[in-house]
């Protein structure tokens, strides 16, 4: 198997036809490119881990099944190891060693994208001028986006050895080019 974004997207759509969950997964994909890019990594591998780590999600919503049972699915696919590894590691409740920095940084971008997708959508301009301090003001309302793991927010940029406010400029900075896929309103939209 070449593994390729279209592979990843190909895969993902089939197991996934939520428009909320297609969202999170693109924005998490954009979020681990932009890392991938800043660590020299590379960046097709990176994308397409993070456009599968929820693709089972909707045939398996519960704890007792995702993503632990997707990853034969994957294997099925002919994904390579280390990327459903990765995968797995992304589950808190699974509590595997986060031991290569894919596996840091897919956990630490993927919390942290969602919760910056739902600060875009509740504001007029979307992320256009989103800053830190008023995603960390959010961060400090539990009713605000309430399925967002806080402590896996802050866990995530910790991970990377970076410090939070910084951690959320680069989430920002790498959704704002994918804006309206992400359903966000841009002064361009207005």
């Amino acid at each position: 198997m070449e593994l390729t974004r279209d592979t990843a997207w190909e895969t993902l759509t089939r197991y996934t036809k939520g428009e909320s969950l297609l969202r999170h997964a693109l924005a998490v994909e954009a979020s681990t490119r932009s890392y991938a890019r800043r660590f020299g990594e590379d960046e097709e591998a990176w994308g397409a881990t993070a456009l599968l780590h929820d693709f089972d999600y909707e045939i398996h919503p519960t704890l007792d099944k995702h993503p632990q049972e997707g990853a034969p699915i994957l294997r099925e696919e002919g994904y390579p190891e280390w990327l459903i590894a990765a995968v797995l590691s992304h589950a808190e409740h699974l509590q595997m060693e986060r031991d290569t920095q894919l596996k840091k940084t897919l956990f630490a971008c993927d919390e942290i994208s969602g919760f910056v997708h739902a600060c875009g959508l509740v504001r007029p301009l979307g992320l256009e001028g989103l800053e830190p301090k008023s995603v960390k003001k959010k961060l400090k309302q539990p009713a605000f986006a309430a399925g967002v793991h806080r402590d896996e927010v802050y866990a995530g940029a910790e991970l990377l050895e970076i410090g939070l406010d910084e951690h959320i400029a680069n989430v920002v900075a790498a959704l704002q080019p994918i804006s309206e896929e992400l359903g966000l309103r841009t002064a361009s939209s207005i």
